[in-house]
């Protein structure tokens, strides 16, 4: 049974989040200021969190650095706040996704199942498949049909940070720092450049993309499990 945080300080949505997940199985705890959701953490251990960014005592923000300093439990934002802005901030503080309040359960409950199926995935030198696209972190070598694709050193580093995130929304800042380093946060078009020519080099249809996702205004999202 998988262990599930929900904090918020609406006494409705807690009320009525704790009956749906509970009502699939999973074993709910429940938190309704910032420290008491670092508290609650700290004795049950989640495996995932639903997190609300306005908080009594301290926000959200800061109960996603205080997990963050010692577990990597998938984080899921749910938010009033629908603000591109507030969703980067948080994303940039180690959370995982972001759902917009009012939400429907189907959404959430998938996006759920998404960041489990990611917390399960091997983090050791996984090879990654999509579509026919074999990817070898290990090796540094990707192949599409069984064919050798060449990647230029930027191309492959955007690819590996994306891949060792499946489907976890990946904020451009993150992306432009990891890739690039201190002093680029800024320059969107390097993303849009690199991105186009991983499409045009591993996706069936660049226009249309299946696996290598943008998500407008915040980053970029793997999706291996794409039709």
């Amino acid at each position: 049974m998988m262990r599930i945080l929900v904090v918020d300080d609406d006494a409705q949505i807690l009320k009525a989040l704790r009956i749906n997940l509970a009502a699939r199985g999973y074993d709910v705890s429940l938190a309704r200021s910032g420290p008491e959701a670092l508290d609650v953490a700290a004795k049950t251990k989640p495996e995932l969190v639903l997190l609300d960014l306005g908080l009594p005592g301290f926000s959200g923000i800061r109960v996603i650095e205080g997990l963050r300093g010692w577990t990597e439990v998938p984080i899921l934002v749910v938010s009033g706040r629908s603000d591109s802005a507030d969703k980067v901030d948080a994303l940039d503080a180690g959370a995982d996704d972001y759902v917009t309040k009012p939400f429907a359960i189907d959404e959430l409950l998938a996006r759920i199942r998404a960041l489990s199926r990611r917390a399960t995935t091997e983090p050791d030198e996984p090879v990654t498949s999509f579509g026919d696209v074999v990817v070898d972190l290990a090796g540094h070598t990707v192949t599409k049909a069984g064919e050798p694709v060449k990647l230029t050193p930027t191309e492959w580093h955007i690819l590996e940070v994306l891949v060792r995130n499946p489907r976890r929304l990946v904020t451009k800042h993150l992306l432009l720092t990891s890739v690039w380093g201190p002093g680029y946060e800024k320059e969107d078009g390097y993303l849009r450049l690199y991105l186009a020519q991983l499409r045009k080099k591993l996706e069936p249809e660049p226009s249309r993309p299946r696996y290598l996702l943008t998500e407008p205004g915040m980053g970029y999202r793997f999706a291996p499990d794409a039709g």
